[in-house]
């Protein structure tokens, strides 16, 4: 049997002792570094396990495109703001342009849009028609009027008193005697309601002058400058009238016009004969 040196074996232990060396080596050892190997042992068997590492979280998979449609609607130029706020103004111009370039209204005032309320609302568009076609009365439109009224106070003695007055005067006629196509008589065509205070009627006298003021120069269709009616016209139916101003404040009566205004013939509130067209 082969003995093993003492300094083989010292320096085995030493190397045990370095690397940890095992139980039965420990406390006894004459080793000086088996004080070390064991404060290593401690400290490390102290140590709390190191934790497992983490996963690392897996990458979110790539969005999916857009359907074509929405790319389509994504990349189309949007409408600014602003343009949005101006676009919402635009009916309001266009109802500010509409009244701008709209031709005003016609207002007619004097006898003739006074004539024009009394026409409408008494029963005179009811028999003549609202345009003076006729029907239960007498036509008013196309010259009929002038034919038969060639003067503008025998029209106006005729709507006072109508038929019954002129019947009741013995007055088989009215209006022009010389009329073409016949004189009008009174049993011929209906009855015209009498429309003076005197005769029962509701109308006064300057309500008559008006409405007969719109059945010679608005249903009748002459015009107001027509030099053969430019005459009657500034006399009796104008915004300056003084017949038209006389009879509205009570200064002119039918009874005494003609001896208050030069030129006239007399109207009169008794039914009378008509008057033929003054020659020339």
């Amino acid at each position: 049997m082969t003995e093993i040196p003492e300094h083989l074996l010292k320096r085995s232990k030493e190397r045990r002792a370095a690397l940890g060396g095992d139980a039965g080596d420990g406390a006894g050892s004459d080793s000086p570094a088996a004080p070390a190997a064991a404060a290593v042992a401690k400290v490390e068997s102290a140590a709390p396990a190191a934790a497992p590492k983490a996963a690392a979280p897996a990458a979110p998979p790539p969005p999916k495109p857009d359907p074509a449609y929405i790319a389509a609607a994504k990349s189309r130029k949007k409408i600014p703001f602003w343009a949005m706020a101006t676009l919402s103004l635009l009916p309001i111009w266009g109802f500010m342009y509409l009244q701008g370039v709209k031709p005003e209204a016609k207002v007619v005032s004097g006898p003739l849009g006074d004539g024009a309320e009394v026409y409408n609302s008494a029963a005179c568009a009811s028999c003549h028609g609202a345009a003076g076609g006729g029907g239960v009365g007498r036509q008013l439109s196309k010259g009929e009027v002038r034919l038969t009224f060639p003067h503008i106070e025998d029209q106006l003695n005729f709507v006072y008193d109508g038929t019954n007055g002129f019947r009741g005067a013995g007055l088989t006629e009215y209006g022009n005697p010389d009329r073409p196509g016949g004189v009008r008589g009174t049993g011929s065509f209906g009855v015209m309601p009498s429309q003076g205070a005197k005769s029962g009627g509701g109308l006064t006298e300057s309500e008559i002058l008006a409405v007969v003021c719109h059945e010679r120069f608005t249903i009748d269709g002459v015009a107001p400058t027509d030099p053969a009616v430019v005459e009657e016209f500034e006399l009796w139916c104008s915004e300056e009238s003084p017949i038209a101003a006389g009879l509205e404040d009570g200064s002119i009566t039918f009874d005494d016009v003609a001896t208050k205004i030069e030129g006239v013939i007399p109207v009169g509130t008794e039914a009378r004969p008509g008057t033929a067209p003054t020659a020339g």
